[in-house]
């Protein structure tokens, strides 16, 4: 374990920050890509859309609902042993779900099993390399979400290709092979003692200012509203393409797009946040808003020139608000209670994460998700 008494902005934390690149993308890359099988999925149980979209839900659900687990043990143990767990069971996951043969093994194999692992890789990781950065943590966070965007790029046109080439089974499998490398991931995190951190107490005296902390009850609120609708594209756009008579590659190109500008977004708002004046706070509402007016036009978009600006303008707000998202809460916490504050965040997040795309399909977005049976 490495002693500072400051946050060293940069040394290992670089190592970090790769290290938190590959795991964001191999955990948040596969749920935005997991829209390529939603169609084939459908198929092969001929089951309603709803009942297969619950499948990322629980699956995103778990991981955030998980993550004050593997907070706690990353306080304990460290974040290396546990995020090299969490690799190990993410792509056990992948790999009983292609053994699947009903949708509640689905459910229970990605949604359960593969989401513990996920939840025991990502908040440990972000609030070990918010330990690391101080005046440039905006930039490093932006700069390792990155690996989201370039992932959702290469995973959907490789995920339906992988279909294309060895059915939807087949290509469980290999993105099984590839969660694996979450364990590498995890062996490159170097434990940060800070000075700061016997003041903060252990994880039970955290939790329980945590609690009664209001600005941080009030952002925890205000992002669980944000991830209701986040991931709602991810989940139904390739349907909704496909229902305008859109070819499956062409479907899976537009959500490349989408990447490609979430992965813009991300490193424009990570050095925007550390290179405008004033609180990081108003660059989130202003990407919060846009992202909220573009999501809200997607339903009644029917031109492919409409669809492709609303892919542009969605994945670059979408992506610009997470580092900045991120870079907020050390700033309402401090960095000793990080571990504890991104897993409660992360936690209650979970509530909007499971029910937003669900939500959409049965409620309130009939245009968005009407590939409601089989026979549709």
């Amino acid at each position: 374990m490495a002693h500072r008494a400051e946050p060293p902005d940069g040394g290992w934390g670089w190592m970090v920050v790769l290290s938190a690149f590959f795991q964001s993308a191999l955990v948040f890359g596969v749920l935005r890509s997991f829209g390529v099988f939603f169609v084939e999925l459908v198929a092969a149980f001929e089951e309603q859309a709803a009942r297969v979209s619950w499948i990322a839900s629980i699956g995103i659900a778990v991981q955030q609902f998980g993550s004050p687990v593997g907070s706690a043990l990353s306080t304990k143990y460290g974040p290396r042993p546990v995020v090299m767990a969490g690799g190990f069971l993410a792509a056990s996951g992948m790999l009983l779900a292609s053994l699947a043969t009903s949708l509640t093994h689905l459910y229970l194999s990605i949604g359960l099993l593969s989401g513990s692992g996920w939840a025991l890789t990502f908040t440990p990781t972000m609030a070990c390399l918010s330990r690391y950065f101080s005046r440039r943590r905006s930039l490093a966070t932006g700069l390792a979400l990155t690996g989201v965007g370039l992932s959702s790029f290469a995973f959907a046109p490789l995920f339906q290709w992988l279909v294309s080439r060895y059915a939807w089974r087949g290509a469980l499998l290999l993105v099984s092979a590839l969660s694996l490398h979450l364990v590498a991931c995890g062996a490159l995190l170097r434990p940060l003692s800070l000075r700061e951190d016997p003041v903060t107490g252990g994880p039970g005296a955290q939790l329980t200012s945590l609690l009664h902390h209001g600005p941080f009850l009030r952002y925890t609120a205000a992002l669980t509203l944000i991830n209701t609708g986040y991931f709602i594209p991810y989940v139904h756009l390739m349907a909704h393409l496909q229902d305008l008579d859109w070819d499956p590659l062409s479907a899976a190109f537009l959500l490349s797009v989408a990447a490609i500008s979430d992965l813009v977004g991300r490193v424009a708002s990570g050095w925007l946040g550390d290179a405008v004046p004033g609180p990081v706070a108003r660059l989130l509402m202003l990407w919060t808003t846009l992202t909220g007016v573009s999501l809200a036009l997607f339903p009644v978009a029917r031109a492919p020139t409409v669809l492709m600006a609303l892919a542009v303008a969605y994945g670059f707000t979408s992506g610009a608000l997470t580092p900045v998202a991120f870079s907020v809460l050390p700033e309402l916490v401090g960095t000793g209670r990080i571990y504890c504050g991104l897993g409660l965040v992360q936690m209650v997040e979970s509530i909007g994460g499971l029910l937003g795309a669900p939500l959409s399909e049965t409620l309130g977005m009939p245009e968005f998700s009407s590939s409601s049976s089989p026979a549709q």
